[in-house]
């Protein structure tokens, strides 16, 4: 499995393969058809009370993870079907809208799915 990850500002390139919007609200600025989305797993982004509180804050990155986790085990069913997605592509671009490209919760995800489904 490969997961890549990708704002969604950015133009898609054919090795996107998949692309899973990450994030709970459709980013602003952006239509559905520039978008190019394949699917948009609104419960994997962060819960709203998690977005307000760390507000991208690179200061507290590490608590977010932490607290970002710990909400990713109490949705099974994200886990599964994006289980499920990344043994049927090759290649999945997980997209989300944060300008910091190293602190949100694609980065998180990633990191989340890559100690727990191997």
């Amino acid at each position: 499995m490969s997961i890549k990850l990708k704002r969604v500002y950015e133009p898609p390139a054919m090795d996107d393969g998949y692309r899973v919007l990450v994030e709970r609200l459709w980013p602003r600025g952006v239509s559905k058809e520039r978008a190019h989305v394949d699917l948009w797993m609104k419960d994997a982004g962060a819960s709203r009370e998690l977005r307000v509180w760390f507000g991208h804050d690179p200061d507290k990155w590490e608590d977010f993870r932490t607290r970002y986790f710990e909400e990713m085990r109490g949705r099974p069913e994200v886990i599964r079907e994006l289980n499920k997605i990344l043994s049927r592509e090759k290649t999945v671009t997980f997209l989300f809208a944060a300008h910091d490209e190293l602190h949100n919760n694609a980065v998180a995800l990633k990191e989340f799915l890559d100690a727990h489904l191997q």
